[in-house]
């Protein structure tokens, strides 16, 4: 892809945002890349985690304001569409899905985060949704996903005051996990997607499902949700290794996945 690079390390696809001259901002290609990435890595069964970063000083700076400013508003709903289509794709991925915010993650950037399941990010990191200040709204689901992780108060005061906030901003109200030197993020976020792809895939992936599907509905149907995911990982290899092993006092060397 021309924008977006994609590394597998072992269990572990490392997705890297590559369009540092221009931090890394989202434009037409810049997200068909990253669909098209996203496929390939759904398809590649060897991956059970994803990290996603920026290449350079950027996570994600925004859109591509160069690209947007002329649009008609039929042109400017299209290109949110098609960017919601993608953000959507990747926050309903079956295999867990960790931001590592390098640097800039500003508009587009800041809701690319949002999209994903863990967010860590480094010292430098720089949070906001600038939209009013430029005259428009959140085109990529930042109204909608905002809310939801930190609440309607500081989702109203974020987006409405087009403010930036710091790391430790962000984690002091939810928006990301954890706050490391820029040196570490990296090794963290392996450490972490390694820490996940150690455990029994289908029963991340059924928790994962569960949890997005949850947070879209009442905690009737949640439960409801939840408890086929609980019926799925019954019908597992691992559930049958595991809990044997657990009852003889003893521990699965290795999940079959299956």
């Amino acid at each position: 892809m021309a924008f977006v690079d994609f590394e597998q390390r072992g269990p572990i696809g490392v997705i890297t945002m590559n369009r540092p001259e221009a931090l890394n901002a989202l434009n037409d290609q810049v997200l068909k890349d990253l669909d098209a990435v996203l496929d390939a890595a759904e398809a590649n069964d060897e991956v059970l985690v994803l990290i996603l970063t920026g290449a350079g000083r950027s996570f994600v700076a925004g859109a591509d304001i160069g690209q947007m400013k002329d649009f008609t508003p039929v042109q400017a709903k299209q290109f949110g569409m098609y960017g919601n289509s993608v953000f959507l794709k990747l926050e309903n991925f079956p295999k867990p899905v960790i931001a590592a915010v390098n640097g800039f993650a500003l508009g587009g950037g800041c809701e690319l985060s949002m999209a994903c399941d863990i967010r860590l990010a480094s010292e430098k990191a720089k949070f906001g949704q600038p939209e009013v200040g430029l005259g428009i709204t959140p085109g990529f689901g930042g109204t909608q996903r905002l809310a939801r992780i930190v609440g309607v108060s500081n989702a109203m005061e974020l987006i409405l005051t087009a403010k930036n906030i710091n790391a430790q901003q962000a984690k002091e109200i939810g928006l990301v996990s954890h706050v490391y030197p820029p040196e570490e993020l990296m090794d963290k976020a392996m450490e972490l997607a390694q820490a996940i792809a150690a455990n029994a895939q289908v029963a991340v992936r059924q928790s994962k499902a569960a949890i997005r599907r949850g947070q879209q509905t009442d905690m009737y149907t949640g439960a409801a949700y939840e408890a086929e995911a609980f019926a799925v990982c019954f019908a597992t290899e691992d559930q049958k290794d595991a809990m044997t092993a657990f009852v003889n006092k003893e521990k699965v060397a290795a999940f079959k996945n299956r």
